[in-house]
Protein backbone atom coordinates (compact mmCIF):
# COMPACT_ATOMS: atom_id res chain seq x y z
CA UNK A 1 0.00 0.00 0.00
CA UNK A 2 1.53 3.23 -0.81
CA UNK A 3 0.46 6.55 -2.46
CA UNK A 4 2.06 7.67 -5.71
CA UNK A 5 1.41 11.96 -6.63
CA UNK A 6 1.29 12.40 -10.17
CA UNK A 7 4.62 12.32 -12.39
CA UNK A 8 5.56 15.27 -13.82
CA UNK A 9 3.71 17.49 -11.84
CA UNK A 10 4.61 21.57 -11.72
CA UNK A 11 2.97 24.35 -10.39
CA UNK A 12 3.09 27.79 -11.10
CA UNK A 13 4.90 30.59 -8.40
CA UNK A 14 1.33 32.28 -7.89
CA UNK A 15 -0.38 29.18 -7.17
CA UNK A 16 2.22 27.79 -4.65
CA UNK A 17 2.09 31.55 -2.99
CA UNK A 18 -1.96 31.25 -2.53
CA UNK A 19 -1.89 27.60 -1.25
CA UNK A 20 0.78 28.06 1.10
CA UNK A 21 -0.31 30.83 3.70
CA UNK A 22 -3.69 28.45 4.23
CA UNK A 23 -1.23 25.19 4.75
CA UNK A 24 0.66 26.61 7.05
CA UNK A 25 -1.95 27.70 9.17
CA UNK A 26 -3.62 24.37 9.13
CA UNK A 27 -0.21 22.54 10.34
CA UNK A 28 0.23 24.88 13.14
CA UNK A 29 -3.57 24.06 14.59
CA UNK A 30 -2.36 20.49 13.40
CA UNK A 31 0.64 20.77 15.76
CA UNK A 32 -1.86 21.80 18.52
CA UNK A 33 -4.20 18.77 18.31
CA UNK A 34 -0.92 16.82 18.28
CA UNK A 35 -0.36 17.81 21.70
CA UNK A 36 -3.78 17.98 23.05
CA UNK A 37 -4.50 13.89 21.32
CA UNK A 38 -0.87 13.43 23.22
CA UNK A 39 0.78 11.17 20.17
CA UNK A 40 4.19 11.11 18.55
CA UNK A 41 4.52 12.14 14.86
CA UNK A 42 7.43 10.45 13.06
CA UNK A 43 8.29 12.43 9.44
CA UNK A 44 10.89 10.14 7.54
CA UNK A 45 12.42 11.58 4.07
CA UNK A 46 13.83 9.63 1.92
CA UNK A 47 14.52 9.41 -2.00
CA UNK A 48 17.19 9.72 -4.47
CA UNK A 49 19.94 12.04 -4.41
CA UNK A 50 19.34 15.73 -5.70
CA UNK A 51 15.66 14.84 -4.96
CA UNK A 52 15.03 18.04 -2.68
CA UNK A 53 15.02 16.38 0.60
CA UNK A 54 17.06 19.04 2.94
CA UNK A 55 14.94 21.88 1.03
CA UNK A 56 11.71 20.12 2.26
CA UNK A 57 12.85 19.54 5.54
CA UNK A 58 14.00 22.99 5.58
CA UNK A 59 10.89 24.23 4.59
CA UNK A 60 8.82 21.98 7.22
CA UNK A 61 10.65 23.26 9.57
CA UNK A 62 9.72 27.11 8.82
CA UNK A 63 5.52 26.57 8.39
CA UNK A 64 5.50 24.18 12.03
CA UNK A 65 6.43 25.64 14.86
CA UNK A 66 9.73 24.47 15.34
CA UNK A 67 9.67 24.32 19.07
CA UNK A 68 7.97 21.06 18.37
CA UNK A 69 9.65 19.48 16.03
CA UNK A 70 13.30 17.82 16.10
CA UNK A 71 15.54 17.46 13.13
CA UNK A 72 18.11 13.92 12.97
CA UNK A 73 20.19 13.62 9.80
CA UNK A 74 21.75 10.47 10.34
CA UNK A 75 25.04 9.61 8.73
CA UNK A 76 27.61 6.72 9.22
CA UNK A 77 27.20 5.83 12.74
CA UNK A 78 29.42 7.28 15.41
CA UNK A 79 31.72 5.15 17.86
CA UNK A 80 29.12 5.23 20.58
CA UNK A 81 26.63 4.55 17.97
CA UNK A 82 28.66 1.38 16.56
CA UNK A 83 29.23 -0.08 19.87
CA UNK A 84 25.51 -0.55 20.73
CA UNK A 85 22.82 -2.44 18.50
CA UNK A 86 22.12 -1.14 15.32
CA UNK A 87 18.67 0.67 16.34
CA UNK A 88 19.74 2.11 19.48
CA UNK A 89 20.35 5.50 18.09
CA UNK A 90 17.34 5.72 15.92
CA UNK A 91 15.36 4.78 19.15
CA UNK A 92 17.42 7.84 21.30
CA UNK A 93 15.96 9.97 18.19
CA UNK A 94 11.79 9.17 18.50
CA UNK A 95 9.86 12.20 19.47
CA UNK A 96 7.89 11.87 22.30
CA UNK A 97 4.51 11.99 22.48
CA UNK A 98 2.69 15.57 21.57
CA UNK A 99 5.61 16.21 19.51
CA UNK A 100 7.32 15.54 16.18
CA UNK A 101 10.40 14.05 14.71
CA UNK A 102 11.71 14.08 11.07
CA UNK A 103 14.38 11.82 10.44
CA UNK A 104 16.79 11.81 7.29
CA UNK A 105 18.93 8.89 6.68
CA UNK A 106 16.37 6.96 8.50
CA UNK A 107 16.78 2.95 9.22
CA UNK A 108 16.41 2.72 5.49
CA UNK A 109 19.50 3.80 4.63
CA UNK A 110 21.85 1.18 6.29
CA UNK A 111 20.01 -1.89 4.22
CA UNK A 112 19.98 0.13 1.13
CA UNK A 113 23.79 1.11 1.51
CA UNK A 114 24.72 -2.31 2.38
CA UNK A 115 23.01 -3.71 -0.42
CA UNK A 116 24.70 -1.57 -3.11
CA UNK A 117 28.18 -1.77 -2.02
CA UNK A 118 27.45 -5.80 -2.47
CA UNK A 119 27.95 -5.97 1.74
CA UNK A 120 24.82 -8.24 2.48
CA UNK A 121 23.06 -10.91 0.94
CA UNK A 122 19.58 -11.86 -0.45
CA UNK A 123 18.83 -13.38 3.05
CA UNK A 124 20.43 -10.76 5.00
CA UNK A 125 18.35 -7.82 2.89
CA UNK A 126 15.06 -9.65 3.43
CA UNK A 127 15.94 -10.04 7.41
CA UNK A 128 16.62 -6.05 7.60
CA UNK A 129 13.19 -5.35 5.78
CA UNK A 130 11.23 -7.66 7.88
CA UNK A 131 13.50 -5.61 11.61
CA UNK A 132 12.30 -2.48 9.86
CA UNK A 133 8.65 -3.80 9.48
CA UNK A 134 8.23 -5.37 12.55
CA UNK A 135 9.53 -1.84 14.20
CA UNK A 136 7.00 0.00 12.61
CA UNK A 137 4.52 -1.98 13.49
CA UNK A 138 5.50 -2.04 16.77
CA UNK A 139 5.38 1.85 17.02
CA UNK A 140 2.33 2.44 15.45
CA UNK A 141 0.82 -0.25 17.71
CA UNK A 142 1.84 2.03 20.76
CA UNK A 143 0.03 5.08 18.89
CA UNK A 144 2.68 6.91 17.20
CA UNK A 145 2.18 8.01 13.48
CA UNK A 146 4.44 7.54 10.81
CA UNK A 147 4.99 9.15 7.42
CA UNK A 148 7.27 7.91 5.22
CA UNK A 149 7.77 10.57 2.14
CA UNK A 150 10.15 9.03 -0.92
CA UNK A 151 11.08 12.28 -3.23
CA UNK A 152 11.75 10.44 -6.45
CA UNK A 153 13.26 12.21 -10.06
CA UNK A 154 14.38 10.38 -13.07
CA UNK A 155 17.88 9.64 -14.08
CA UNK A 156 17.97 13.29 -16.44
CA UNK A 157 15.84 15.12 -14.18
CA UNK A 158 19.05 14.57 -11.59
CA UNK A 159 21.90 14.55 -13.95
CA UNK A 160 20.18 18.53 -14.89
CA UNK A 161 20.32 18.94 -11.13
CA UNK A 162 23.61 18.44 -10.43
CA UNK A 163 24.51 19.96 -12.94
CA UNK A 164 22.96 23.61 -12.19
CA UNK A 165 24.02 23.06 -8.70
CA UNK A 166 27.79 22.48 -9.54
CA UNK A 167 27.67 25.26 -12.13
CA UNK A 168 27.24 28.23 -9.42
CA UNK A 169 29.92 28.30 -6.88
CA UNK A 170 27.01 28.99 -3.92
CA UNK A 171 25.87 25.63 -4.19
CA UNK A 172 28.94 23.74 -5.56
CA UNK A 173 29.32 22.12 -2.38
CA UNK A 174 25.60 20.09 -2.09
CA UNK A 175 27.24 17.68 -4.66
CA UNK A 176 29.57 15.65 -3.56
CA UNK A 177 31.76 12.36 -4.96
CA UNK A 178 29.61 9.93 -2.99
CA UNK A 179 26.80 11.55 -5.35
CA UNK A 180 28.49 11.43 -8.87
CA UNK A 181 29.21 7.78 -7.64
CA UNK A 182 25.50 7.06 -6.76
CA UNK A 183 24.43 8.89 -10.63
CA UNK A 184 26.24 6.01 -12.02
CA UNK A 185 24.23 3.33 -10.06
CA UNK A 186 21.37 5.01 -10.49
CA UNK A 187 19.21 2.07 -12.69
CA UNK A 188 20.33 -0.63 -9.82
CA UNK A 189 19.19 2.07 -6.84
CA UNK A 190 15.87 2.59 -8.06
CA UNK A 191 15.00 -1.16 -8.86
CA UNK A 192 16.23 -1.75 -5.21
CA UNK A 193 14.14 1.26 -3.74
CA UNK A 194 10.84 -0.33 -5.47
CA UNK A 195 11.79 -3.03 -3.86
CA UNK A 196 12.08 -1.76 -0.55
CA UNK A 197 9.06 0.47 -0.87
CA UNK A 198 6.87 -2.06 -1.70
CA UNK A 199 7.79 -4.58 1.03
CA UNK A 200 7.60 -1.95 3.50
CA UNK A 201 4.94 0.20 2.21
CA UNK A 202 1.91 -1.39 4.95
CA UNK A 203 -1.27 -0.09 5.80
CA UNK A 204 0.15 1.50 9.77
CA UNK A 205 2.91 2.65 7.55
CA UNK A 206 2.48 3.39 4.02
CA UNK A 207 4.68 5.39 1.44
CA UNK A 208 4.16 8.44 -0.48
CA UNK A 209 6.12 9.32 -3.26
CA UNK A 210 6.42 12.62 -4.98
CA UNK A 211 8.13 13.28 -7.34
CA UNK A 212 11.00 16.32 -6.69
CA UNK A 213 11.42 18.30 -10.50
CA UNK A 214 9.78 21.19 -9.32
CA UNK A 215 10.59 22.18 -5.25
CA UNK A 216 7.53 23.92 -5.41
CA UNK A 217 5.12 21.08 -6.41
CA UNK A 218 6.88 18.17 -3.92
CA UNK A 219 7.56 20.08 -1.03
CA UNK A 220 3.45 21.51 -1.39
CA UNK A 221 2.68 17.71 -2.08
CA UNK A 222 4.21 16.29 1.61
CA UNK A 223 3.15 19.62 3.31
CA UNK A 224 -0.80 18.83 2.39
CA UNK A 225 -0.11 14.91 2.94
CA UNK A 226 1.22 15.50 6.48
CA UNK A 227 -1.63 17.65 6.96
CA UNK A 228 -4.22 14.58 5.95
CA UNK A 229 -2.28 12.13 7.92
CA UNK A 230 -1.85 14.05 11.01
CA UNK A 231 -6.40 14.66 10.53
CA UNK A 232 -6.90 11.09 9.79
CA UNK A 233 -5.18 9.50 12.72
CA UNK A 234 -6.74 12.08 14.63
CA UNK A 235 -10.04 10.42 13.65
CA UNK A 236 -8.98 7.22 14.13
CA UNK A 237 -7.75 7.51 17.54
CA UNK A 238 -11.34 8.91 18.85
CA UNK A 239 -13.11 6.53 17.01
CA UNK A 240 -10.67 3.17 18.00
CA UNK A 241 -11.86 0.54 19.88
CA UNK A 242 -9.37 -1.63 21.25
CA UNK A 243 -10.16 -5.61 20.79
CA UNK A 244 -9.10 -7.91 23.23
CA UNK A 245 -7.27 -10.92 22.04
CA UNK A 246 -7.71 -14.22 23.00
CA UNK A 247 -4.89 -15.38 25.42
CA UNK A 248 -4.37 -19.78 25.56
CA UNK A 249 -3.17 -20.32 28.80
CA UNK A 250 0.22 -21.86 29.33
CA UNK A 251 -0.58 -23.61 32.31
CA UNK A 252 -3.37 -26.19 31.86
CA UNK A 253 -5.52 -26.90 35.22
CA UNK A 254 -5.01 -29.42 37.55
CA UNK A 255 -1.27 -29.13 36.15
CA UNK A 256 1.97 -28.16 38.24
CA UNK A 257 3.57 -24.51 37.24
CA UNK A 258 6.57 -23.59 36.26
CA UNK A 259 7.73 -22.28 38.94
CA UNK A 260 5.48 -24.73 41.12
CA UNK A 261 7.56 -27.72 39.69
CA UNK A 262 11.19 -25.84 41.11
CA UNK A 263 12.83 -27.66 43.96
CA UNK A 264 12.95 -25.78 46.61
CA UNK A 265 13.70 -27.43 49.62
CA UNK A 266 16.87 -29.42 49.06
CA UNK A 267 19.03 -26.09 47.56
CA UNK A 268 21.23 -25.01 50.01
CA UNK A 269 24.69 -24.10 50.67
CA UNK A 270 26.55 -24.48 54.31
CA UNK A 271 28.44 -21.26 55.15
CA UNK A 272 31.90 -23.32 54.62
CA UNK A 273 30.66 -24.22 51.16
CA UNK A 274 29.35 -21.14 50.12
CA UNK A 275 32.92 -19.06 50.85
CA UNK A 276 34.75 -21.62 48.84
CA UNK A 277 32.23 -21.53 46.17
CA UNK A 278 31.83 -17.61 45.99
CA UNK A 279 35.98 -17.13 45.96
CA UNK A 280 36.08 -19.60 43.41
CA UNK A 281 33.58 -18.46 41.08
CA UNK A 282 33.87 -14.18 41.50
CA UNK A 283 37.90 -14.82 40.42
CA UNK A 284 36.17 -16.89 37.60
CA UNK A 285 33.62 -14.10 36.38
CA UNK A 286 36.40 -11.73 36.99
CA UNK A 287 38.55 -13.39 34.72
CA UNK A 288 35.67 -13.59 31.63
CA UNK A 289 34.70 -10.23 32.22
CA UNK A 290 38.55 -8.42 31.54
CA UNK A 291 38.51 -11.29 28.38
CA UNK A 292 34.55 -9.91 27.53
CA UNK A 293 36.29 -6.32 27.66
CA UNK A 294 39.06 -6.61 25.79
CA UNK A 295 37.17 -8.74 22.83
CA UNK A 296 34.49 -6.16 22.81
CA UNK A 297 31.58 -7.88 23.96
CA UNK A 298 28.69 -6.54 25.77
CA UNK A 299 26.45 -8.47 28.64
CA UNK A 300 23.11 -7.83 30.03
CA UNK A 301 22.44 -9.13 33.53
CA UNK A 302 18.55 -8.72 34.26
CA UNK A 303 16.94 -10.01 37.75
CA UNK A 304 13.42 -10.41 38.12
CA UNK A 305 11.81 -12.39 40.77
CA UNK A 306 9.15 -11.60 44.10
CA UNK A 307 10.06 -8.79 46.81
CA UNK A 308 12.37 -9.89 48.93
CA UNK A 309 13.82 -12.61 46.69
CA UNK A 310 17.18 -11.63 47.23
CA UNK A 311 18.07 -9.85 43.86
CA UNK A 312 19.66 -7.34 45.93
CA UNK A 313 22.08 -9.39 47.39
CA UNK A 314 23.07 -10.95 44.20
CA UNK A 315 23.76 -8.39 42.51
CA UNK A 316 26.47 -6.97 44.92
CA UNK A 317 28.25 -10.21 44.86
CA UNK A 318 27.94 -10.38 41.11
CA UNK A 319 29.54 -6.70 41.02
CA UNK A 320 32.27 -7.46 43.51
CA UNK A 321 34.01 -9.31 41.17
CA UNK A 322 33.91 -6.57 38.36
CA UNK A 323 36.02 -3.46 37.70
CA UNK A 324 33.54 -0.73 39.08
CA UNK A 325 34.45 1.15 35.12
CA UNK A 326 33.07 -1.63 33.47
CA UNK A 327 29.36 -1.79 34.59
CA UNK A 328 26.11 0.30 35.12
CA UNK A 329 23.42 -0.98 37.78
CA UNK A 330 19.96 0.37 36.67
CA UNK A 331 17.79 0.27 39.08
CA UNK A 332 13.87 0.16 37.54
CA UNK A 333 11.33 2.30 39.44
CA UNK A 334 7.93 3.62 38.12
CA UNK A 335 8.41 5.41 34.95
CA UNK A 336 9.15 9.15 34.82
CA UNK A 337 7.35 11.83 33.28
CA UNK A 338 9.84 11.76 30.43
CA UNK A 339 9.92 8.15 30.03
CA UNK A 340 5.87 8.12 29.87
CA UNK A 341 6.08 10.22 27.21
CA UNK A 342 7.67 7.77 25.12
CA UNK A 343 7.13 3.67 24.07
CA UNK A 344 7.74 1.70 26.80
CA UNK A 345 11.08 0.12 26.08
CA UNK A 346 12.93 3.31 25.14
CA UNK A 347 14.48 3.69 28.88
CA UNK A 348 15.90 0.49 28.42
CA UNK A 349 17.18 1.11 25.05
CA UNK A 350 18.90 4.21 27.25
CA UNK A 351 21.02 2.18 28.96
CA UNK A 352 22.27 -1.01 26.85
CA UNK A 353 26.03 -1.12 27.47
CA UNK A 354 29.15 -0.25 24.92
CA UNK A 355 30.95 -2.82 23.33
CA UNK A 356 32.84 -4.85 26.32
CA UNK A 357 30.74 -3.23 29.29
CA UNK A 358 27.84 -4.97 31.67
CA UNK A 359 24.84 -3.57 32.00
CA UNK A 360 22.46 -4.72 34.92
CA UNK A 361 19.00 -4.52 35.67
CA UNK A 362 17.22 -4.52 38.84
CA UNK A 363 14.08 -5.25 37.44
CA UNK A 364 13.47 -4.14 33.99
CA UNK A 365 11.13 -4.32 30.87
CA UNK A 366 9.21 -7.19 32.26
CA UNK A 367 7.69 -5.17 34.44
CA UNK A 368 4.61 -4.94 31.11
CA UNK A 369 3.61 -8.12 31.69
CA UNK A 370 4.25 -8.76 35.61
CA UNK A 371 3.03 -5.20 37.15
CA UNK A 372 1.81 -3.58 34.32
CA UNK A 373 -0.55 -6.77 33.74
CA UNK A 374 -2.03 -7.40 36.96
CA UNK A 375 -2.15 -3.89 38.16
CA UNK A 376 -3.93 -2.99 35.22
CA UNK A 377 -1.65 -0.18 34.04
CA UNK A 378 -1.18 -1.19 31.16
CA UNK A 379 -4.38 -2.58 29.05
CA UNK A 380 -4.84 -5.95 27.78
CA UNK A 381 -3.87 -5.86 24.40
CA UNK A 382 -1.03 -4.14 25.64
CA UNK A 383 0.41 -6.02 27.64
CA UNK A 384 -0.29 -9.38 25.48
CA UNK A 385 1.73 -8.12 22.34
CA UNK A 386 4.78 -7.28 24.92
CA UNK A 387 5.58 -11.13 24.43
CA UNK A 388 6.33 -10.85 20.99
CA UNK A 389 7.95 -7.20 21.35
CA UNK A 390 10.45 -7.72 24.22
CA UNK A 391 10.99 -11.42 21.91
CA UNK A 392 12.13 -9.25 18.68
CA UNK A 393 13.91 -6.24 21.53
CA UNK A 394 15.86 -9.38 23.15
CA UNK A 395 16.61 -10.41 19.54
CA UNK A 396 18.43 -7.89 18.56
CA UNK A 397 20.75 -7.98 21.54
CA UNK A 398 22.13 -11.08 20.21
CA UNK A 399 22.48 -10.51 16.70
CA UNK A 400 24.86 -7.51 17.99
CA UNK A 401 26.72 -10.29 19.87
CA UNK A 402 25.52 -8.84 23.08
CA UNK A 403 24.87 -11.99 25.93
CA UNK A 404 21.68 -11.74 28.34
CA UNK A 405 20.95 -13.33 31.28
CA UNK A 406 18.03 -13.22 32.51
CA UNK A 407 17.25 -14.44 36.06
CA UNK A 408 14.25 -14.91 38.16
CA UNK A 409 14.70 -15.08 41.70
CA UNK A 410 12.06 -17.25 43.37
CA UNK A 411 10.89 -18.01 46.85
CA UNK A 412 8.16 -19.52 48.52
CA UNK A 413 5.48 -17.37 50.34
CA UNK A 414 6.19 -18.64 53.48
CA UNK A 415 9.88 -17.41 53.06
CA UNK A 416 8.52 -14.39 51.81
CA UNK A 417 6.76 -13.46 54.95
CA UNK A 418 9.82 -14.35 57.14
CA UNK A 419 12.27 -12.02 55.59
CA UNK A 420 9.39 -9.02 55.57
CA UNK A 421 9.33 -9.79 59.07
CA UNK A 422 13.28 -9.36 59.62
CA UNK A 423 13.26 -7.00 57.26
CA UNK A 424 11.26 -4.67 59.79
CA UNK A 425 13.81 -5.93 63.04
CA UNK A 426 16.86 -4.68 61.06
CA UNK A 427 17.00 -0.41 61.37
CA UNK A 428 19.29 -0.31 57.68
CA UNK A 429 17.06 -2.91 56.10
CA UNK A 430 13.31 -1.29 57.36
CA UNK A 431 13.57 1.47 53.94
CA UNK A 432 12.45 -2.02 51.60
CA UNK A 433 9.56 -3.02 53.47
CA UNK A 434 6.30 -1.15 52.73
CA UNK A 435 2.95 -1.40 52.84
CA UNK A 436 2.58 -2.37 49.17
CA UNK A 437 4.97 -4.90 49.92
CA UNK A 438 2.48 -6.72 52.01
CA UNK A 439 -0.71 -5.57 49.83
CA UNK A 440 1.27 -7.72 46.57
CA UNK A 441 0.50 -10.49 48.57
CA UNK A 442 -2.85 -10.59 48.17
CA UNK A 443 -2.27 -10.96 44.35
CA UNK A 444 0.38 -13.37 44.60
CA UNK A 445 -1.76 -16.28 42.59
CA UNK A 446 -2.08 -13.73 40.07
CA UNK A 447 1.01 -12.65 40.08
CA UNK A 448 2.49 -16.38 39.59
CA UNK A 449 0.36 -16.74 36.66
CA UNK A 450 1.72 -13.83 34.90
CA UNK A 451 5.46 -14.93 35.72
CA UNK A 452 4.59 -18.62 34.39
CA UNK A 453 2.70 -16.68 31.17
CA UNK A 454 6.12 -14.54 31.02
CA UNK A 455 8.74 -17.79 31.36
CA UNK A 456 6.65 -19.75 28.85
CA UNK A 457 6.09 -17.16 26.18
CA UNK A 458 10.14 -15.25 26.34
CA UNK A 459 12.35 -17.81 27.19
CA UNK A 460 14.09 -18.25 23.66
CA UNK A 461 17.08 -19.99 22.43
CA UNK A 462 19.11 -16.57 22.62
CA UNK A 463 17.97 -15.49 25.73
CA UNK A 464 16.41 -18.28 27.94
CA UNK A 465 15.20 -17.93 31.52
CA UNK A 466 16.72 -18.68 34.45
CA UNK A 467 14.93 -19.81 37.42
CA UNK A 468 17.14 -19.70 40.73
CA UNK A 469 15.66 -20.99 43.76
CA UNK A 470 16.68 -18.16 46.41
CA UNK A 471 14.71 -20.27 49.68
CA UNK A 472 18.50 -19.89 50.84
CA UNK A 473 20.26 -17.32 50.01
CA UNK A 474 23.89 -18.55 49.82
CA UNK A 475 22.69 -21.20 47.21
CA UNK A 476 21.10 -18.83 45.38
CA UNK A 477 23.84 -16.25 45.02
CA UNK A 478 26.30 -19.08 44.13
CA UNK A 479 23.85 -20.04 40.72
CA UNK A 480 23.69 -16.71 39.99
CA UNK A 481 27.46 -16.42 39.43
CA UNK A 482 27.81 -19.54 38.07
CA UNK A 483 25.31 -18.96 35.05
CA UNK A 484 26.32 -15.75 34.53
CA UNK A 485 30.18 -17.61 34.00
CA UNK A 486 28.54 -20.44 32.03
CA UNK A 487 26.80 -17.48 29.66
CA UNK A 488 29.67 -15.54 29.43
CA UNK A 489 32.05 -18.27 28.42
CA UNK A 490 29.26 -19.39 25.43
CA UNK A 491 29.04 -15.69 24.06
CA UNK A 492 32.99 -15.05 24.41
CA UNK A 493 33.78 -18.92 22.34
CA UNK A 494 30.92 -17.29 19.57
CA UNK A 495 32.83 -13.57 19.28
Amino acid sequence: MFEVAEIGQSISKQEYKTRIPGLRTDLLRAQQDIGEHNFPVLIIVSGVDGGGKGDIINLLNEWMDPRYIRTHAFAEPTEEESNRPHFWRYWMGLPKKGETGIFVGSWYSDPISRWMSKQSSHAEFDRDLSHINTLERELTDDGMLIIKCWIHMGKKDQEKRFAELRKDPKTRWRVTGRDIKHLKLYDEFVALANRVIRETSTGHAPWLIVEGTDLKYSSLTVGEHILARIKNHISRLSAKKKATPSITPVIKENEKSILQALEMDDRKLDKRTYVDRLEKYQGRLNRLARKARKKGVSTILLFEGWDAGGKGGAIRRIIHALDARQYRVIPVAAPTDEEKAHHYLWRFWRHLPRSGNFTIYDRSWYGRVLVERVEKFARYDEWFRAYAEINDFEAGFSEHGIVIVKYWLHITRDEQEKRFREREKISYKQHKITEEDYRNREKWDDYERAVNDMVARTSTEYAPWHLIEANDKRYARIKVIQTCCKALEKGLRSA
